[in-house]
């Protein structure tokens, strides 16, 4: 069966005893795609350019933590479900967010405040438009449904979930690129 995926915005760090709290989320179908992480996961996808405009510097979540929920990732701690279905549940549907879809080409890379790194999405592979590093790099629970992300650099895929992103123009000093040419495996 196939995982559906939606953008979620936390809240700043948690201590640790604390339940992630969900400031904002971004579903797909509100922008025409589907729910699957490949269906969606690619360079200038108007779904995670709408993502990507919130991250921005003049964007409401600038420097935000951020995941790319599966439905069948593993449960919160303390919980018994997980951050999808908690987003869904009925506290959480009025902080579901609409924003603009726009272009994003200039707004290149995208900064891991929490790790000190970049990717320079002008070094993705461009075929077919390519993978989108930002959803697959914060995704929880590829690999556990169809549709999910199975190609080159999988171990990446999720390393930066619950991290602080942006998107950004230009590189702050002392950050390190990250090279990830995301490319799907064909058999």
């Amino acid at each position: 069966m196939g995982q559906g995926y939606i953008a979620i915005i936390l809240a700043d760090k948690r201590a640790p005893a604390d339940a992630e709290q969900i400031r904002t989320w971004v579903d797909s179908h509100h922008y025409n795609n589907g729910y699957k992480l490949t269906e969606h996961s690619y360079l200038r996808n108007n779904y995670v350019w709408a993502v990507e405009n919130l991250l921005c510097p003049q964007g409401q979540y600038y420097k935000s933590r951020i995941v790319w929920a599966g439905d069948y990732a593993d449960n919160e701690q303390e919980c018994t479900t997980n951050l999808y279905h908690l987003a869904y549940s009925e506290l959480n549907t009025p902080k579901i967010s609409n924003p603009k879809s726009k272009d994003m080409t200039d707004h290149r890379f995208i900064l891991n405040h929490s790790k000190g790194l970049f990717v320079d999405k002008n070094h993705q592979f461009i075929g077919f438009d390519g993978f989108h590093p930002l959803p697959l790099l914060t995704s929880e629970g590829n690999g556990r449904g169809g549709g999910d992300y199975n190609g080159t650099y999988m171990e990446l895929i999720g390393t930066w979930a619950r991290d602080i992103i942006s998107v950004d123009s230009k590189v702050p000093e002392g950050f390190k690129e990250l090279v990830c040419e995301f490319t799907e495996n064909r058999f």
